[in-house]
Parts: C-alpha cells; structure tokens; sequence
C-alpha cells in the first residue's frame, strides 16, 4: 500500500464509521466494508482482497452505495438495481474551482508558486512514463523555487512508497505523476491538480483526478490543459466542456450521465441492444427501459403529465444570449427540468455566471418553467393564462381530489369558478391586465391545491 495502514485507519476510520452507523450489516460483514471502502473506491479492486466470494459480493454491494456514481451508473438509472447518491458534502469543505485551458509555462509557474505560497501541495499529472524524467527537468528550471518528486506505476514498490510518503510529509512540494494518483489517495496538503494533455483523458478520469484536491477546508484549483496547437476532437471538447461545467458537490451523477451520453452505454444486456440507446437518445431510452420494467413486474406503469403551458408572451433563449447551438439545446433542456420554484435561483445563477444578465425573454421562459413544475406536480393537462384570466384544466389521473379543490375554490369567492368539463377546468380572475401577474395568481392557487 502507499499509505501504511496504521495512516488510513488513523484518516479515515472515523468517517467510515459515521458513514455506515445507519446501516444493518451481517456480523463481521462491517469490517469487510470499512476495509474496502478505504483500500480503494474501485468495485474490481475487491476482488484482490483476501476474502470468501460471498464475502466480496456483499462488501460490493454496500460499497455501490458510497463509491463515486461514475462507475455502475446506468443500470440504476433505468431501474434495473437501485443506487443511493450522497449529495451533501462534509463540513467545511469547498467545490473545486476547476479550468479548462490551453496549457503554457507561465500558467503552471503562477498556479505552482500560488500554491506553495500558502503552504500547500501541487498534483502535476505528466501521464508520459518513458518521457517524465525530461519534462521534470523542464519543471525544475521553470520554477526553481521548489522541489519536485515523481511518482509512476513502473518506479518500483518500495520506491514508490518511499516518495509517496516523503509528499505525505511534506518533504516535496509538486509531485509530478502519472494517473497512478487517479484513486485512493488522500493528501489533504495537496489542493492544486494541473494535468497535462487533459484533451487525451476520459470524463470519468477526469472526475476521479479532480477529486484528489479539496479534501480539506482549504480552497482548491484543478487545470485541465491542452497543447495550444492542438486542434481538439468533438468528443475531447464535449468531455472538458463537463468537467468545466459541473463543479458542484453531487455533480459525479450528472458527469455521469454526461459521460454516457457522449460515449454511448455500449451492450447494456444483449448484443442485440448494441447502438439502440445513440438512436433514441438515453433520456428516451431509460423511459423505455422504466416501462419494459414495469410490464416485466405485472405493474401499471405510471402516468406521466406533462403540462401544456398556453402564456403570450416571448419565452426563449435570444441568439445574441446564446450563440453556441448546442449550449442553447443543453439550456433549454436544463430549463425544462426544472420541477418548481425552489429549483430556478441555480439555473439562473448559471446562466448570470456564463452568459450575463438574462433579457427578458429568457426571464420569462424561466418563469414559466417554475410554474410549469407546480402544475406538473399537481396533475394539470394545461395551463392557459391570458390577460387578467387563466384556465387550469386537470388530467383525468390528477393527485388532486374533489375535496381539496372544493375548499381551495371557497378561499376564492367571486375570483374562481368550476368550470362544467370532465375532467374539471378552473377559471381565475386575477384582477391584473399583466400577463406575468395572472400567471403568479395561477401560481398560488396551485400551491394551495399542493398544500404547499
């Protein structure tokens, strides 16, 4: 091992042990799991361990529950095995601030002396083995000030520890590396990653190497670079693109799915399913699956509403907001699902940060997106509002009963009316000509029919 066992216990048991106190484990199965889960956060990786077939197969299972999402991610997501994703991150820590940039001496000279400035550790990933001896020679003239190790999996094993510890210790300040730091490690000195040739890496490597850094409450900087003249690939692009993109805590589920979408789920469980999922598209695909589940299961599959929304007014994203067609195609489907109000201050923050302030077109289609959720969430075919009026029309498999619409509709005299329709329709007067006002008072009669 890199780190002696006497250091990971000392690191990690008592997390280990905060992380699975909620869980029922088989009588000596808890220590199988605390032992794999701080060996490695690889599942395969169990099967070089010293235990019974039964007992590995368990401790997989329980791992799946805390690994990185992603590894194993798609048959959760179509619902063959469930999957649990731990959102919340531990106190005091802070997302990476993670770029994507061509690489050049002077960069990697500020973003090294930055660091060792304050103290810590640099991560520089050279992924070349027969050529990093040179490129740590190129290293040491450009920033003299400091000293560098290297570390790669051809450096012999009690070499290799050797230099691992002597970084741990702090005896070095830029470990230059190959992906051999991908997992596992966990130098909290260390919150500077810069990674070479980053174009050549998959998005889930990509993921594992940022997550070397930011483990402590210290601010932490990852740069992923690339040769300036190096004319990057579609799919190298779409690959950084992400990983410059989803930054916050929770995000391996989505680079998760990302990274299924760009290169494909391959032979999910038969060769004859190779291709299908590219030409259908995966959100399609995983409801397919849901329903070939459902019908495998005897159950009725549940009845998805989807709410027409009938606003005059101009909703979308203007080109001379978003150029690129792709990121605008990537927005809308953001926008979409959004499933409320309490879901908008991000997409919005998002937008500011990438594109500036939104024009009002934009803010409208924002707008109508948060309603949209609530009128999803309560079971209404369609929503059309027009100038001092909206019509709520419901779906004939609506959550709301006759009952809890009654007594919302009494909270309403003179201002709402049952309309005679099956299923029901809603008339509401909102005493305002203003589009966007009728829509809020449409809004808040929805919220009272949710109980919200």
């Amino acid at each position: 091992p890199i780190l002696k066992p006497a250091d990971i216990e000392k690191r990690s048991f008592a997390i280990i042990t905060e992380e699975l106190g909620d869980r029922t484990f088989p009588e000596g199965q808890a220590e199988i799991v605390k032992r794999v889960i701080h060996t490695s956060a690889d599942f395969d990786y169990a099967d070089n361990l010293v235990f019974s077939p039964d007992a590995v197969e368990k401790a997989k299972a329980a791992l799946m529950q805390e690994a990185t999402v992603v590894t194993d991610t798609n048959m959760a997501l179509s619902g063959v095995r469930d999957m649990s994703v731990i959102e919340t991150p531990p106190e005091e820590r802070f997302p990476v601030q993670t770029y994507v940039m061509e690489y050049s001496d002077s960069l990697v000279r500020d973003a090294i002396l930055k660091e060792t400035g304050r103290g810590g550790q640099v991560f520089f990933l050279y992924n070349r083995v027969q050529d990093m001896e040179s490129f740590a020679s190129r290293l040491r003239e450009l920033v003299p000030e400091v000293s560098i190790a290297m570390a790669h999996g051809q450096m012999r094993e009690g070499q290799l520890e050797k230099t691992m510890v002597a970084f741990l210790e702090g005896q070095y300040d830029v470990l230059l590396c190959s992906t051999i730091i991908e997992s596992g490690l966990d130098i909290q000195n260390a919150n500077t990653l810069i990674v070479y040739d980053a174009d050549k890496m998959g998005l889930s490597q990509l993921y594992q190497l940022r997550g070397r850094v930011g483990r402590s409450n210290r601010l932490a900087y990852a740069f992923f670079t690339f040769r300036p003249e190096r004319s990057l690939s579609e799919v190298a692009e779409k690959r950084l693109r992400a990983i410059r993109e989803f930054t916050q805590f929770g995000s391996g589920f989505k680079i998760a799915m990302r990274d299924l979408e760009i290169r494909g789920a391959g032979n999910l469980i038969g060769a004859q399913q190779h291709g299908h999922m590219a030409a259908v598209g995966y959100d399609y695909y995983c409801k397919l699956m849901d329903e070939a589940l459902h019908e495998a299961r005897g159950e009725k599959p549940p009845v998805e509403i989807d709410t027409q929304m009938d606003v005059p007014v101009s909703a979308y994203l203007p080109h001379s907001y978003i150029a690129d067609e792709a990121q605008r195609l990537e927005l809308y489907k953001r926008i979409a699902s959004i499933e409320g109000r309490a879901g908008l201050p991000d997409v919005t923050d998002e937008l500011i940060d990438r594109f500036g302030d939104p024009p009002q077109p934009v803010l409208n289609l924002l707008e109508i997106a948060a309603v949209k959720g609530a009128a999803k969430a309560a079971g209404l075919a369609q929503l059309s509002v027009r100038p001092g009026a909206g019509v709520l029309q419901f779906h004939p498999e609506t959550r709301v009963t006759g009952d809890v619409l009654i007594a919302v509709l009494s909270g309403y005299k003179g201002r709402a009316a049952l309309l005679s329709a099956d299923p029901p329709k809603v008339r509401l007067s909102s005493g305002s000509e203003d589009v966007l006002e009728t829509l809020r008072a449409c809004e808040s009669f929805i919220k009272q029919l949710l109980g919200e």
